[in-house]
């Protein structure tokens, strides 16, 4: 059997925080939250996480600082990232990826949205966008 994954939702937004966590534990996945980088880079030094959705806008310490925190985190306590965006900005995007951030959707997202990327990158399974199931033969996982 394989241990459940956990996903930290990092957004200062309350509303985005609850949505987002409903949808990941919808998906499979355990779930918590927190309103800033401070707190996500304390959670994940002290807990397992297998991916975080990090709000790009975020308030004091800011989506960077995260990254640069998490790329000291030990190698197996650091998580997959999915930049979380309002703005389609590949600037951004590049540099982000660049810190540690390998991954991003744009904001609003849903619960298709939010499975298509946690597919993607191999956190849950059949959730593939119809375009990826597609290019793959249409075999599904």
């Amino acid at each position: 059997m394989t241990a459940r994954k956990y996903c930290l939702v990092v957004d200062d937004s309350e509303v985005i925080r609850e949505i987002a966590a409903r949808i990941v534990t919808e998906l499979g996945l355990g779930a918590e939250s927190v309103e800033d980088a401070a707190s996500a880079i304390e959670h994940c030094s002290d807990n397992r996480t297998d991916v975080v959705l990090l709000d790009w806008d975020l308030p004091a310490m800011g989506a960077l600082d995260f990254l640069r925190g998490a790329a000291e985190l030990k190698e197996e306590m650091r998580p997959e990232i999915i930049l979380c965006a309002t703005e389609n900005d590949p600037q951004q995007f590049t540099l982000a990826k660049a810190a540690g951030a390998r991954h991003h959707i744009l904001k609003p997202f849903d619960k298709q949205s939010i499975a298509a990327k946690l597919s993607e990158i191999g956190v849950v399974e059949g959730h593939a966008p119809d375009s990826a199931k597609a290019a793959a033969g249409g075999r599904q996982s």
